[in-house]
């Protein structure tokens, strides 16, 4: 922090980003938390009350008043902690303190917890649903982020989860590279435990945050992310500096069809309906995704995520692309807003898809 104060986690940064959200419009797009990650804290916790302490030099004022600053704004506030003795970068964990930091959250005026499982022992799925009883039991509305499913492999019961997190991870940590963000993309795919059933208004798979706007994705790739943390209704989380954000990946964040996709109030999970393998090569797939809305119409995602540059022509009717058959469908490109058709059992839809890109349509069955 000492070499690089102006981007350490202190409330001058949080202060900064929060005015950020609030006059570029993300605040009113949707974007209404802003949370701290690992790090925050001293090192130790107060010897008297057993409570965690911000960082002194970072937090000069606590956390009740970056919180109130942060409320004043129309925002939210988030905080993490760590279902273990220490936190990932070895700050103290809430293990041994569950009752104590859920009540310390909730004086603060926190609206948000992300609990990270590193150094967690084998029940630390308890030690999840303990805290959030202890967070319920505050009677403050703090949304409740669990790690553990990620931690144990995926080794979980989803519904189980769902009734104590409100998002939880399953996947890998992202870093800011396409390789990191087709990895999850396969996860959502392959769907092992089928989670995404689990999820629903109120519970949702949490894919991690969104790299747009950061150093390693392309505008093909970031747009990719995007449209499949939309379709998958996971929560949308920017991990962008606004202070330097570009036009692209502002106006990308800011596209309300692609939000309003994914804020669908229905929450219908979305499922991969079909691939294609491009031999040779066969780690080259073309892959489609379908996610029922709730005016009766039907977003498909075709994702191209091959990383060797070469476009891909995609030829399907609507029946082979998971839409009912015997009828015909209009669709509208909520990138672009085009309309094409109607395509049929007889009419097939053609496109071409540039290398780690996607095509993202919303299906209307003509009458």
């Amino acid at each position: 922090c000492t070499e690089d104060p102006d981007n350490c986690i202190s409330e001058k940064l949080i202060v900064q980003m929060c005015d950020k959200m609030v006059a570029g419009g993300f605040r009113d797009a949707g974007y209404t938390y802003i949370t701290l990650d690992d790090c925050w804290a001293e090192k130790r916790r107060d010897p008297l009350t057993g409570k965690l302490v911000p960082d002194r030099t970072r937090f000069p004022r606590g956390m009740k008043a970056l919180a109130d600053y942060v409320h004043r704004q129309g925002m939210k506030l988030g905080i993490y902690s760590d279902m273990g003795t220490k936190t990932c970068k070895e700050y103290p964990g809430s293990e041994f303190y569950i009752q104590t930091d859920a009540q310390t959250f909730a004086d603060w005026g926190v609206d948000m917890l992300k609990l990270d499982c590193c150094y967690g022992g084998s029940g630390m799925e308890i030690g999840y649903e303990t805290m959030g009883f202890f967070l319920n039991k505050t009677g403050r509305p703090v949304l409740y982020s669990c790690s553990y499913p990620v931690c144990l492999g995926g080794h979980v019961i989803y519904e189980r989860v769902a009734k104590t997190c409100n998002m939880w991870r399953n996947a890998i940590d992202l870093t800011d590279s396409w390789d990191r963000v087709y990895k999850v993309i396969r996860i959502y795919g392959d769907n092992i435990g089928n989670f995404s059933a689990a999820a629903g208004p109120g519970h949702w798979n949490d894919a991690d945050q969104l790299m747009v706007g950061d150093f390693g994705l392309s505008n093909g790739q970031q747009t990719a992310q995007i449209v499949m943390w939309a379709m998958w209704s996971a929560p949308l989380f920017m991990s962008v500096d606004l202070r330097n954000i570009g036009v692209f990946a502002e106006e990308l964040l800011l596209n309300k069809d692609i939000i309003a996709i994914n804020q669908d109030w229905a929450g219908s999970p979305s499922y991969r309906v079909w691939q294609d393998k491009r031999l040779p090569v066969t780690t080259d797939i073309i892959e489609g995704w379908i996610k029922r809305l709730s005016d009766g119409t039907t977003a498909i995602a075709i994702l191209n995520g091959s990383n060797y540059g070469e476009p891909a022509t995609v030829v399907k009717t609507p029946r082979q692309l998971g839409l009912l058959g015997n009828t015909s469908y209009i669709f509208r490109n909520v990138l672009t807003s085009e309309k094409s058709g109607p395509f049929n059992d007889t009419v097939p839809m053609k496109v071409r898809i540039p290398a780690t890109s996607v095509y993202f349509v919303v299906a209307t069955e003509l009458e």
